[in-house]
């Protein structure tokens, strides 16, 4: 199953009231696991950035100046997509932006049910906690101390490790490979156990060290634990 785990940043609140895109960034899972494929892009949004937009995260119009616009690199990014599934904290807002674009484009929407709402999850499984992204990474110990602005790159690598310890731990589809290299799943319900190793490890044990703690069960006579069984 591929995913991509996704942000955005932008002028404002609304679109319909002028607000644009200004950065998007997405990292790809494939089977809950980061394949190392990223997506990142800054873009021109042909009006000025607010005061209040640039305090969160620092993108003014002199930096975004030379960057392409939208329409130039809106077919990229839903090649980029494709059919996967986006995961994103608080989806309508992100959604609402990217198909606002898409549609001055005359591009096709991105329908709500490839979306993943982070936030929506998080209120579910922690009701009346706090559920920002820094307020989960928290909650899981993630490390976000390079999080001083905004910025959808690194938003979106810190919200993947929030998402997969959301849905249950950082490696919800563990499997090991097979002899023939195949993929080893689990029957549901069933609990996984190791196989045997087909050559059992040395031991790290001396012959001294055996030899002494045979003498030490000896002297503990027949009662002793190490010799049920």
């Amino acid at each position: 199953m591929r995913e991509i785990v996704l942000d955005t940043e932008t002028t404002g609140f609304d679109p319909e009231q002028g607000d644009r895109i200004v950065e998007i960034g997405g990292v790809e899972l494939l089977n809950h696991l980061p394949t190392g494929r990223t997506y990142h892009q800054y873009i021109n949004p042909e009006r000025s950035m607010p005061n209040e937009a640039f305090e969160v995260h620092g993108l003014g119009d002199e930096f975004l100046s030379d960057k392409p616009k939208f329409a130039e690199v809106g077919q990229a990014f839903l090649d980029f997509v494709g059919d996967a599934k986006l995961v994103i904290h608080n989806a309508a807002f992100d959604m609402k932006f990217l198909n606002a674009e898409l549609g001055w484009m005359k591009l096709p929407h991105l329908p709500w049910e490839q979306a993943i709402d982070t936030l929506a999850i998080a209120r579910k499984k922690f009701p009346g906690s706090p559920a920002s992204l820094d307020a989960l990474c928290r909650r899981f110990g993630i490390d976000n101390s390079s999080r001083t602005l905004h910025g959808a790159l690194l938003d979106s690598e810190i919200l993947a490790e929030v998402y997969l310890e959301l849905i249950g731990g950082r490696q919800p589809d563990f499997g090991l490979a097979g002899a023939g290299g195949g993929a080893v799943t689990q029957e549901a319900g069933s609990v996984w156990r190791p196989s045997p190793r087909p050559s059992p490890l040395a031991s790290r044990l001396t012959a001294e060290e055996a030899a002494a703690h045979d003498a030490f069960v000896d002297a503990l006579g027949d009662d002793a634990v190490w010799r049920r069984g």
